[in-house]
Formats: structure tokens, C-alpha cells, sequence
């Protein structure tokens, strides 16, 4: 896979890839891979295609497109495919909304939502597993869709659909960027601004392919030829703390390590955040018993200080708009408390 079409699809994964036959003729799309694929319903494959998860020749198309001889044809869903046998356990899980169609989790900072690479086990996707098969009033074919994710040390509320039909719709909203999603953040630095909005297309760094990095938009190039995703961040300030400062990000897109990348790319990197150089002293003094407090800090909260605070949609079958809101865990309230009373002290 080419460097452009990986970044093309990071949000996506390939789960089905057809080439037409050389003998085939022009069929509509919701057609053909209603003929090509078991138990799929034309009207799953065109709410599929409405939100872009149909693709030909790596080009998203409407459900009415026809398809022609060796059309490479391709169906993309935010969960990965499981290639392997997916192991139910035991994890402890804070559902805090569930009913047939969706269910709501605040996922506690360092675990992994779905399994991959180093992760195969003690994830999210097997403790729902294991969840649905061992709790009353869970219907027998409930299974998690996963429709978008969240990091591993990054806390807060994810979304999870509960059957394939809820899985397609709610990847529209998301494709739509109808979803409501709101982060708290603790970032290095002040800002002189009260609030701003981030724009820079998103793609894998060359130097490392762990992290993203942020490509300028390039006005005379055509947007399937532009470097990375485009990608859209809106802040404001909630609290300043002099060297830190806390703040709101609002996702208009929901790219891999969005707001990581983003804040980084403006001088503000998230504190404590390993990956993205947050977790070294970049604003302060050169006093010792800054420099200790720092590292406290650091101890109190050894991961990225970012949490998915809001979520908000319209249900996938009832249409009713869903809204909530999860506190900021421990580890944050800690660190803020003492970036909090730091600057009260000194300040004084």
C-alpha cells in the first residue's frame, strides 16, 4: 500500500476487496455488491456509500455509480476486520448508557480500544465481548461495532454501536462531522488568544510512522493529491496556569491523534504527552523546586493530559439526540489541582 492511500484510509479499515470481471456489465454499485456479498441489504450498502465507505479504485462513490470491467472495488468500516479469533474477558468497564442498538463507555486511561499489533488481548473490543455474553437483557447477536476510537492513554467517552446496521449509520454522522466530541486538555503554554481553530491536513510523520504530523494545504494542488487529511480543531481557554494553560478542543474532524498533533503543531503541546515531546519541562523556570514539581506532576499523571469529556449524537433508530458528559478522572484533577495551587502561591 502506497504512503498517500495509507493516509487516505487511516480511519478506515478494508473489509471486503472485489475486482469486477472483465466480462461484467455497467451495474449500479448497491447492486453488484448486493449480488457479491451474503446477508448485506442494498439499503446497508447505500447508507455505506452515503457515508463514504465505498470506495472504487480508492475513489469514494455514490450508491447509483456503475461499476465497469477490473473496477477494484472496496468496502471501508471503522472497525478493523478481525483477522483473528476475538477472546471475551473479564475487564472492568464503565457502561454509562447501553440499549439495543448503542452503548456509551468512559474508557479509563491505558487501555486499548481494539485489538492489533503488541495488543491482541485485554482490550475494550474483548471486554465488551465478554460483557454481552455474561449480562441480563443483552440480545444474543449484540457484538461491539466499533465507529471511532479513542488512544490508550487518552480517558473518556466512547461510542460503540451494537449491531451492523447502527455501526453504518452512525459512521455517517461521523463522516458527516455531524458528531458532537469535546476533549479537556492541559497544554504547555499560555495563550494570548481566548480561543482559536487549528486547520492542517493530518498524515504519518516519515521520521516516525507512530505519530502524525501536520502538512500545509497546498492551494494548487487538487484535494486527492494534497499530503495527509484534512483536519480542523477548535479551542478556547478554560483555565491558565502561567507555564500551562487548560483547554477545550472541539473535533469538527476526528483524525488519529488530532488534537495531539494539532496542539503540538502551535507551540502547545499536550502535557505529559511521551510521544508528541510534551513529557519534558518546555515552559518555566530553572529553579530546582520548579523543575521537582514538574516531575511530581509528571508522576501524578504519566500520560498524555487529554479526555474525551463530551459526546454527543442522534441515535442510529430512534433519531432522539443523545448528549453526555464525563467528569475529568483523577489523574487530571490531580494535576490540575497542583498546577492550581502553584500558580495561586506564586502569584501571591
Amino acid at each position: 500500500m502506497t504512503e498517500e492511500l495509507e493516509e487516505q484510509q487511516q480511519d478506515l479499515y478494508e473489509h471486503h476487496r472485489i475486482t469486477v470481471d472483465r466480462g461484467q456489465e455497467m451495474l449500479r454499485i448497491d447492486r453488484y455488491l448486493q449480488m457479491h456479498l451474503q446477508g448485506v441489504s442494498r439499503n446497508k450498502i447505500q447508507t455505506a456509500a452515503k457515508a463514504g465507505c465505498i470506495r472504487v479504485n480508492d475513489v469514494p462513490v455514490k450508491s447509483n455509480y456503475r461499476v465497469k470491467p477490473l473496477d477494484v472495488v472496496t468496502v471501508l468500516l471503522p472497525e478493523p476486520p478481525h483477522e483473528f479469533e476475538l477472546v471475551p474477558e473479564p475487564i472492568d468497564l464503565k457502561i454509562v448508557y447501553e440499549d439495543d442498538d448503542v452503548l456509551v463507555v468512559d474508557k479509563q486511561a491505558g487501555l486499548v480500544v481494539h485489538p492489533g499489533v503488541g495488543n491482541w488481548t485485554g482490550t475494550l473490543v474483548n471486554g465488551l465481548l465478554y460483557y454481552f455474553q455474561n449480562s441480563q437483557g443483552n440480545q444474543d447477536n449484540a457484538s461491539p461495532y466499533l465507529v471511532h476510537r479513542i488512544d490508550k492513554d487518552t480517558s473518556g467517552l466512547l461510542l460503540v454501536a451494537k449491531n451492523e446496521d447502527a455501526q453504518v449509520v452512525l459512521a455517517k454522522q461521523f463522516f458527516e462531522h455531524s458528531i458532537e466530541r469535546k476533549y479537556n486538555a492541559l497544554v504547555w503554554g499560555d495563550f494570548e488568544e481566548e480561543s482559536g481553530t487549528v486547520t492542517g491536513n493530518l498524515g504519518r510523520s516519515p521520521q516516525d510512522r507512530r505519530v502524525m504530523c501536520v502538512y500545509e494545504h497546498d492551494d494548487e494542488l487538487p484535494l486527492e493529491l494534497q499530503r495527509g487529511k484534512h483536519a480542523v480543531t477548535h479551542w478556547r481557554v478554560l483555565e491558565r496556569f502561567g507555564y500551562v494553560t487548560l483547554v477545550e478542543c472541539v473535533l469538527e474532524t476526528g483524525r488519529t491523534h488530532q488534537i495531539r498533533a494539532h496542539m503540538r503543531y502551535i507551540g502547545h503541546p499536550l502535557f505529559s504527552d511521551a510521544a508528541y515531546g510534551g513529557d519534558a519541562i518546555l515552559k518555566g523556570t530553572t529553579f530546582s523546586r520548579y523543575k521537582q514539581f514538574v516531575m511530581n506532576c509528571f508522576d501524578v499523571l504519566p500520560r498524555q493530559a487529554l479526555h474525551a469529556r463530551v459526546l454527543g449524537f442522534e441515535h442510529p433508530v430512534t433519531g432522539k439526540h443523545m448528549h453526555f458528559e464525563s467528569p475529568l478522572p483523577e489523574d487530571m484533577q490531580q494535576c490540575i489541582e497542583r498546577w492550581r495551587n502553584y500558580t495561586a502561591n506564586h502569584s501571591s
